[in-house]
């Protein structure tokens, strides 16, 4: 075995601690293999320059600021067309009630309402009364109205056994 002499030997540990110190580690210090490709860029570096990220954030402050005008423009429109068709509703309702106006302006027209609805009769006309309508009174009392409670409920069964 060799002797290496003690004063060359700290100075031999201070070059190999800093050939060895440096940023990669040791794996990517050795030497490549023959007709390697160089690597440019190191993995993980990939992703959005700072332009592009600029670019889409400018993009989506424009977007946000149109999208709430564009929002009430389209709420307006539709508040128009709805706004419209009441209109619309509204005159052909005005047009129906002039219509029933005129016809009460003519005297025949009250006469047919006033013996249709009142019963009225000319002198020496026999008043007939219908009783086929819709309400026939037969003398019985009226049903009594269903039950809205789980008492009721109750009550108009027990009722309905005993009777």
């Amino acid at each position: 075995m060799r002797r290496q002499d003690p004063v060359r030997r700290p100075a031999l540990r201070k070059r190999a601690a800093d050939a060895r110190s440096s940023a990669r580690p040791a794996a990517a210090r050795r030497p490549a293999i023959a007709g390697a490709a160089k690597r440019l860029r190191a993995p993980g570096q990939g992703g959005l320059s700072g332009r592009a990220l600029a670019f889409l954030l400018v993009l989506a402050v424009l977007s946000l600021s149109y999208a709430i005008p564009v929002r009430i423009y389209l709420t307006q429109l539709a508040e128009i067309d709805t706004m419209t068709q009441a209109q619309e509703a509204q005159r052909r309702h005005i047009s129906s009630l002039e219509e029933e106006a005129d016809k009460w302006n003519d005297e025949e027209y009250v006469r047919i309402q006033v013996r249709k609805r009142l019963y009225w009769v000319q002198r020496g006309e026999i008043p007939l009364i219908p009783i086929w309508g819709d309400a026939i009174d037969m003398g019985k009392p009226p049903t009594k109205p269903a039950p809205t409670t789980w008492y009721e409920t109750l009550m108009s069964s027990v009722d309905a056994a005993n009777g």
